[in-house]
């Protein structure tokens, strides 16, 4: 990609913001939100079922897009009312709002309705000069004013460029006119300069992909700081219904285009193969038609395409590797995760250098550096990279001894540096940290890992005993996010230099920036996946750029911090008094109510594995292992379903032999009982007339017309309605004897097969509570009898109730908890506990409530004010500091 002096780079943002450098990779763009671009999308949305359609934008965030595209510009809609409903609804889902929006139509009223509501940076798509420059102009300026960056079509008043010569013309004057007279940051705009198909037998069309390449080209030269985009699968468009051939057109048009500075754009990743893998025969020919090379191109494609008309590629074992030279052989094991060859490898190596350690430092570190590689590249996924580092710790564990014999006669090295991994205290979940650490290890960094529900004083002890260079840091649960503050205020009140690393499904870089990094001195990064950690620990290391790099982060950090402040302070929130005068009203009839058949506390006993495998729902697995996409698409996926396949198998082996050898037990703990709801709380009764209370907490954020500030406790009929409700909660457990097994695959230095453990049990835990809701609905509760829902509704919750959860985002107190633990006694009946963080343990474990009424759902609470914190903390009769440290991430005042 073309790199120009003083680069100012676009910058965009959902909840999260989106930073396109020319270091970024391919930025790619969502568009089954677009009615042009999915069927189901376009009837969702004429149809009114927005709450559905939402479905779709989170498939197209699970499946890896980096901006959302939302369109709504067809004849039979109102596009304005159905553009801002449907965005107000992606505004209040954070795991699709974290990414931003691309407002997409023709019409300028549909744009503007958009621009008033989304959240963040969002990219406007699209304006051109076909109206002439007075409209260009002032609907830039409107855009600007509304701080978004644009998408520039190639077009004018003479129409659509489709040449070379029109694509520059158009793009050069736009770009003039846009930076010159409407003030346009140059760094927000983006151009698109039409992607038509090559291959239709039309000789005016040969060039098309050319003629966009080059245009690409002269764009980046020419008109500094801009970005270019396009619609990738037009250009296939004449060889629709042929997979394999769309696919390798695509990979070479954005190889190509690429290079010559496409940085954006609109690809389904399931048509698209790796350029590496295409085979050299097509390639040639697709890129013969991509390129204009030959006058014969296309009718040599057609010819070809017709051979490869369904076919599906072949794997064969090859063992021909092996007459490979050494270093080839050992590269390609650490690549391919075979480790049945690398100890006779690795003693070959050792004797052909003088210390044993080189062997390491030299053929294991080369093949690690090509993974390393493969991994930053996308051409290789996180599943494979753990299975090269057992094929690593195989034959480190084999060069060991000669290692420690070196070390006894002084003639050994060590370690590129020494990293201490703890998840916090009260915490006890480490899948991410072990997978970071094993990615770490892979790199000749060694590790000390404390584990779980590591106190500070033990993390600082530790850091100073080992003298370890960097310190990474893991949480899961909110309260671990206090943990992570108070440990670095602890390390700059003693001095410490240490850089912290920060992750964990809870962490973000707004919290980094925001609570941890101005209490430590030292460099603080957040590291949100396991890719970015070798460079980021590399970059903190390295002697050449440490300096440099801690004082980028922290300027970058502080920037951050300035703006994500001034920008909370701007939210709008209403009273306590005001939020509860706008709650949701339901009618409350003995309809909408179903008397449970059985009350009171019940036990499920040992459930066999083998019920609850139907009720796995495994996208969830494959994001753990860094895999993105939905089950069991992902199987399919052209990108990562081959890696996706092959962790899919050994998993299903795994839990065939979990199950046969009964390595792992499932307990559950359930209740239903009499309710009724007092303003935000919900009394419960047991048979026995014992009365608990649930606390809960409403929405204070202001709400447009008709959107009512929800509470849980909006579900369950109010005690002066007259009407007896009914509640439930619930417990259950896959993880016994899963830390056992865990560690004993650890300690036989296989991490794939420990990870792989916790993962399952992880997915067991979350199919017991499936599997348990559901007999609740017909059986226990029997509301639902007659309910005929497979796995795929079910993972779509399309069956009455929910069954939300402590710590989670309607009711994200953590506190809660111990009252289910009261009520059902948890912890004696099926014996999980809680730490003093209330994390669940063991860790493969699931607990919540269960609300029956129709009209339940899942909701965010989102920021609360400081008037609702101190009722909390009266009612549930705390210190108001107790209330606020479970509740500090939501303090609207804390943002």
């Amino acid at each position: 990609m073309v790199k120009h002096r003083g680069q100012r780079y676009l910058k965009l943002a959902g909840l999260e913001p989106l930073v396109i450098t020319p270091e970024s990779n391919f930025i790619n763009v969502g568009e089954r939100t677009n009615v042009a671009g999915s069927r189901r999308f376009l009837r969702l949305i004429k149809e009114g079922e927005f709450e559905t359609a939402l479905e779709v934008a989170r498939d197209q965030v699970e499946g890896g897009a980096q901006i959302l595209d939302v369109n709504m510009d067809d004849g039979l809609i109102d596009g304005k009312e159905a553009m801002v409903r449907f965005l107000n609804l992606v505004m209040a889902e954070p795991d699709i709002a974290r990414i931003p929006i691309m407002i997409d139509s023709s019409r300028w009223e549909i744009i503007e309705a958009g621009l008033q509501v989304v959240q963040g940076k969002c990219v406007v798509n699209s304006i051109s000069l076909k109206e002439g420059e007075e409209t260009f102009l002032w609907q830039a300026r409107q855009i600007r004013q509304y701080g978004a960056a644009l998408i520039v079509m190639a077009f004018d008043e003479k129409g659509q460029a489709d040449t070379l010569e029109r694509r520059i013309e158009i793009a050069s004057r736009s770009y003039e006119l846009l930076t010159q007279q409407a003030g346009f940051p140059p760094e927000d705009i983006i151009f698109d300069l039409n992607i038509f198909p090559v291959g239709t037998g039309m000789d005016e069309h040969r060039r098309n992909a050319v003629d966009f390449i080059e245009a690409t080209r002269w764009v980046r030269q020419n008109l500094p700081h801009c970005s270019v985009s396009g619609g990738v699968s037009n250009v296939s468009f004449s060889f629709r219904g042929n997979t394999r051939v769309r696919e390798a057109m695509h990979s070479a048009f954005l190889y190509h285009a690429i290079q010559a500075g496409m940085n954006m754009g609109i690809v389904n990743p399931t048509l698209l193969e790796v350029y590496d893998d295409i085979p050299k025969t097509l390639l040639t020919y697709v890129e013969d038609v991509l390129l204009d090379r030959r006058d014969d191109a296309t009718e040599r494609l057609l010819e070809y395409a017709e051979t490869v008309q369904g076919e599906h590629k072949k794997r064969e074992k090859d063992e021909s590797w092996r007459e490979l030279p050494l270093q080839d052989r050992i590269t390609r094991a650490l690549v391919k995760g075979v480790d049945q060859y690398i100890e006779a490898d690795v003693e070959e190596a050792r004797k052909t250098f003088d210390r044993t350690l080189e062997v390491i430092e030299g053929p294991l570190m080369k093949g690690m550096n090509v993974v390393g590689d493969l991994f930053g590249s996308g051409k290789m996924f996180l599943p494979q990279v753990v299975k090269s580092a057992r094929v690593m710790k195989k034959a480190v564990a084999y060069l060991t001894p000669f290692i420690e014999e070196e070390k006894r006669s002084g003639e050994a090295g060590g370690p590129a540096g020494k990293i201490l991994m703890a998840t916090v205290k009260g915490d006890v979940h480490d899948i991410g940290k072990n997978i970071v650490s094993v990615v770490l290890a892979c790199n000749n960094y060694e590790i000390v890992d404390l584990g779980v529900m590591v106190p500070p004083e033990k993390i600082i002890q530790t850091a100073r005993e080992e003298a370890v260079d960097i310190i990474g840091l893991s949480g899961l649960i909110t309260p671990s996010l206090d943990e992570m503050v108070f440990l670095a205020r602890e390390m700059q009140r003693q001095d410490f230099e240490i850089p912290l690393l920060i992750g964990g499904a809870t962490t973000s870089k707004a919290h980094t920036a925001v609570k941890i990094d101005p209490g430590y001195k030292a460099a603080v990064v957040h590291v949100n996946d396991a890719s970015r950690a070798v460079t980021v620990v590399g970059d903190l290391l390295q002697k050449e750029r440490r300096e440099a790099y801690k004082k980028s982060i922290k300027l970058d950090y502080e920037s951050f911090r300035e703006k994500f402040l001034a920008r909370g302070r701007e939210k709008a929130y209403l009273s306590l008094s005001e939020a509860r005068a706008n709650k949701l009203s339901l009618e409350w009839d003995s309809g909408a109510i179903g008397v449970p058949r059985m009350l009171g506390v019940q036990e499920t006993g040992q459930v066999d594995l083998r019920k609850l495998v139907p009720y796995i729902d495994w996208s969830p697995f494959f994001r753990a292992w860094d895999l993105h996409g939905k089950y069991p698409e992902i199987l399919e996926d052209k990108v990562v379903g081959s890696q996706a396949r092959e962790l899919y198998a050994d998993a299903r082996k795994m839990l065939r032999d979990l199950i046969r050898k009964n390595q792992l037990a499932a307990k559950g703990v359930f209740g239903l009982f009499k309710a009724n709801a007092i303003e935000d709380d919900i009394q419960i009764e047991t048979p026995e007339g014992e009365a608990y209370f649930f606390r809960t907490l409403r929405q204070q954020s202001v709400k447009r017309d008709g959107i009512p500030n929800l509470a849980l406790s909006d579900f369950i009929a109010p005690q002066d309605s007259g009407q007896q409700d009914y509640m439930g909660c619930f417990c259950v457990t896959a993880g016994i004897g899963v830390a056992q097994l865990a560690d004993a695959l650890k300690d036989s230095l296989d991490d794939y097969g420990s990870i792989m453990v916790k993962a399952l049990a992880d997915r067991l835990a979350e199919a017991f509570a499936e599997y348990l809701h559901r007999e609740v609905r017909m059986k226990y509760w029997g509301y639902a009898p007659e309910e005929q829902l497979d796995n795929q509704a079910l993972i779509k919750e399309s069956y009455r109730g929910v069954r939300p959860a402590p710590g989670y985002p309607a009711c994200p107190d953590h506190l809660e908890k111990e009252t289910i633990w009261e009520v059902l006694q948890v912890e004696k009946r099926i014996g999980v506990s809680l730490t003093e963080s209330l994390a669940m343990w063991p860790a493969a474990s699931v607990s919540g409530y269960y609300f029956g009424h129709p009209k339940a759902r899942y909701f965010g609470l989102g920021k609360i004010k400081r008037d609702q914190l101190e009722d909390y903390a009266r009612r549930k009769k705390i210190p108001l500091s107790e209330a606020e440290k479970w509740l500090r991430p939501n303090l609207a005042e804390e943002s």
